[in-house]
């Protein structure tokens, strides 16, 4: 499917779609399977990906965005979200924002079914994100290897804004 000019993706298109598995290199429980209909229609500035999260793991590791936001619509299933340091039940039919520079944030399936969610999230040219459990931060620029720091040595000048 990804080769054509492709606007409309049919329920039957999207079911015949493989499944990505993704797991994220910082936290081995966070282990998810994707479909990127953004990807697949040639979006390139927003992204619409189905995710499934079985039950005991996380989406992704605890992390906040300084340049780009994203958004999880739960559709079935039952996890906790972690937003900051606060912890949230979230069901089907429950929505979620991420905003940029908000807290840190991530997913895990509680339940004992399958946790679907749609998410969307920008897909900008450059990014930092924290991942405060891990006390690093990435650098992610377009064209450039990404670089990973402890954020335990980041200087801040002068006059930054901390």
């Amino acid at each position: 499917m990804g080769q054509r000019d492709t606007y409309l993706l049919t329920a039957s298109d999207i079911d015949a779609m493989p499944e990505k598995e993704k797991s994220h290199f910082l936290n081995p429980k966070a282990t998810r399977r994707e479909r990127s209909l953004g990807t697949e229609t040639g979006m390139t500035e927003i992204d619409f990906t189905l995710i499934t999260v079985e039950p005991g793991m996380e989406s992704t590791e605890h992390h906040k965005h300084y340049h780009e936001e994203e958004c999880c619509y739960v559709l079935a299933g039952q996890g906790e979200a972690r937003i900051g340091a606060e912890v949230h039940n979230i069901s089907a039919g429950d929505f979620v924002g991420f905003r940029k520079g908000g807290l840190a944030h991530s997913l895990k399936n509680t339940g004992d079914i399958s946790l679907n969610c749609i998410v969307v999230s920008q897909r900008k040219d450059h990014d930092v994100s924290d991942y405060p459990r891990c006390g690093k931060r990435l650098f992610r620029n377009k064209d450039l290897t990404w670089n990973m720091v402890d954020l335990g040595v980041i200087d801040r000048p002068f006059g930054a804004r901390v």
